[in-house]
This record gives structure tokens, sequence and C-alpha cells, in this order.
């Protein structure tokens, strides 16, 4: 039987992520590029952090070793007080299931599900009852303000919706941490704004919140800007 994940704290107390002097090369024949150089940073609990980094900045290596999809070179990365820099697969994927909420750019809803089951999915997955889990998504989705939408497919809703399912399926397992992604990056500068301002609202209700952005006006929303260029965090 696989070993499920142990939750402990120890003595990060309130950091929430504790990420150091982390190294990532990536290699294509005899050709290397190494895309994270001695990464520092903490992000304590009920922060909201914006990582803003151009293109090729390393910002999405960054992301997937944050959201446990990628595993880092050297260096030492600590999640909620749980150490996970030697973690096989099967770990890594409960700590993803467990402590961390994706909002992606392109939203990832399943077309063929309504909106309230998209939401479920999580739940589900964790073994969650139906009708519990179909409770906890109509309360979530009353909170991103689609509590009359439930029934609607995701191809009935405004980008700006779909991105709202997007993060009420995220805040659905009460995640430690909440990672996006260019959250706003598909949707107009109005649904955008909108879509920030609920990112505010959860972050006052004491969710942590880590977004990687390519842009400045998205990053400022945020109450810490960390800023990645060629691989090195300042």
């Amino acid at each position: 039987m696989k070993q499920r994940v142990r939750l402990t704290v120890s003595s990060y107390g309130n950091v929430m992520i504790s990420i150091e002097r982390v190294n990532k090369t990536y290699y294509m024949g005899n050709t290397s590029l190494h895309v994270l150089k001695d990464v520092t940073m903490e992000v304590i609990k009920g922060e909201f952090v914006s990582i803003l980094g151009a293109s090729g900045s390393g910002k999405s290596t960054l992301m997937n070793i944050i959201g446990c999809m990628d595993t880092l070179d050297t260096g030492r990365y600590v999640i909620d007080g749980i150490s996970v820099e030697n973690s096989d697969a099967d770990v890594l994927a409960d700590i993803r299931n467990e402590k961390i909420g994706f909002i992606f750019q392109k939203y990832h809803l399943i077309p063929k599900y309504s909106v309230i089951q998209n939401v479920m999915i999580p739940l589900l997955i964790r073994g969650t009852e139906r009708a519990e889990a179909k409770e906890k998504a109509k309360d979530i989705l009353n909170l991103v303000g689609l509590g009359d939408r439930g029934h609607h497919k995701p191809n009935e809703l405004s980008g700006g919706q779909q991105q709202r399912v997007a993060i009420a399926r995220a805040l659905v397992t009460n995640p430690a941490i909440l990672l996006a992604d260019e959250p706003t990056g598909a949707l107009d500068s109005k649904t955008g704004k909108d879509i920030l301002a609920l990112f505010s609202e959860l972050n006052k209700r004491g969710h942590t919140i880590i977004q990687i952005t390519h842009d400045s006006n998205v990053a400022k929303v945020g109450n810490r800007i960390l800023t990645l260029h060629d691989g090195v965090l300042s």
C-alpha cells in the first residue's frame, strides 16, 4: 500500500512555502539550459505573492516546481511543513491533491460536464461522497458568484465565468495554496480586473495565493512582487 503524506509543520510555523537555493537544468542532447539559478524565496501563510517574469525567464519551471509537477535538481523545497525535494511521484501527487489548488490560463474545464460537475471533480477524486461533494461545490460556486450557473456547460459561459469555475474548482478542497498561472491571460481587460478583484477578496478571507504573470499591472494586485529574470529571482 502506498504511504500517504504525513503532514507536519515543525519549525516552519506560518511559512507556507520555503525554497532554498533551488536549481533546475534541462538537457537536450549535448546542450544544457540552466533555467533556475539558486532560487530562494518564502511565502507566509495568508500572503498574495506575484512572480513576475518575461517569456523564457524560468517562471513556468518555477511554477511547476512549486506545484510539485516537476522536480528540482539541487536545493530544498518545503511546502506547508512537508519537505518534498526527494519525494517520489506518488507523494508528489498526494501533495498536489491535498495542498494545492491550480488555476490555469486556459481553464481546463471538461466540456461534457456541467459547471457543478467540473467543480466536484477534485472532491470525488479524494473519495468524497457525491452528495457531500455537490453541496460543497454549490457553496463554492455561490462564493465566486456563479450559484445560478451550476447546470450550464462550460461552452455556455463567458471566458470570465469559465475562469470563475476554474477558481471554484481550485477552492473546493480548501487547499493550503492557490497557484495561478497567467490567470487573466485569456481574458479582456475588464474581465481580467474582475478576476483579480476576486483574488484580492479571497486573499482577504485568508487564502494564500501565488500567481505567475508576465504583466506588471497584474502583478501589482499581489501584496508582494518577486521578479524572475534569466532564472534569477529578486
